[in-house]
C-alpha cells in the first residue's frame, strides 16, 4: 500500500482504518449467542408451566377457614386460571368442587379462597369471569 505524504487518506488506508475495527468487533461477538425470541420463548413456556402463588391474604384465608387443597385440586385450580387466561379475564372467580377462588390471572396469583359454607349470598364482586371446574 502506498502511503501519501499529503494530509488526505487514500481509499485503502481508510478502509484499512475504519473497517478493521469492525472486523474486530464482529470477532468478539460471542459464539453461542441466545436471540430474543429463544428467551421470549423460554420465559412464556415458564409462565404457562409455572405454579400458581397464593397471597398472604390467601393463605391467612385457607388458614382460618381450616381449607386444605390436595393435588388434583391444585391441579384443577391451575387448569381453571389458564382457561380464564386464554379468554382474557384478568380477576376471575374459579370454582373447583365446594371452593371459591378469586384469582388474577395475569400474576397467576389467588388473591382469596372460601368454601360453600361462605358464601351464603353468592356474591362475588370484582372479577371479569368466572370459571367452573
Amino acid at each position: 500500500m502506498d502511503v501519501q505524504k499529503n494530509a488526505y487518506l487514500s481509499i485503502e488506508q481508510l478502509t484499512d482504518r475504519y473497517l478493521a475495527g469492525t472486523r474486530r468487533a464482529e470477532a468478539r461477538k460471542p459464539v453461542n449467542e441466545v436471540s430474543f425470541r429463544d428467551i421470549l420463548e423460554q420465559k412464556s413456556a415458564q409462565e404457562t408451566k409455572g405454579s400458581l402463588k397464593f397471597s398472604k391474604h390467601a393463605l391467612g384465608r385457607l388458614n382460618d377457614r381450616n381449607i386444605e387443597l390436595d393435588e388434583g385440586q391444585l391441579e384443577r385450580l391451575s387448569e381453571g386460571t389458564r382457561k380464564a387466561d386464554q379468554k382474557g379475564i384478568r380477576e376471575s372467580l374459579v370454582i373447583v368442587d365446594q371452593l371459591a377462588f378469586i384469582v388474577n390471572v395475569p400474576s397467576r396469583t389467588v388473591v382469596t379462597a372460601m368454601d360453600s359454607t361462605e358464601t351464603t349470598e353468592n356474591i362475588f364482586t370484582n372479577i371479569n369471569g368466572a370459571v367452573i371446574i
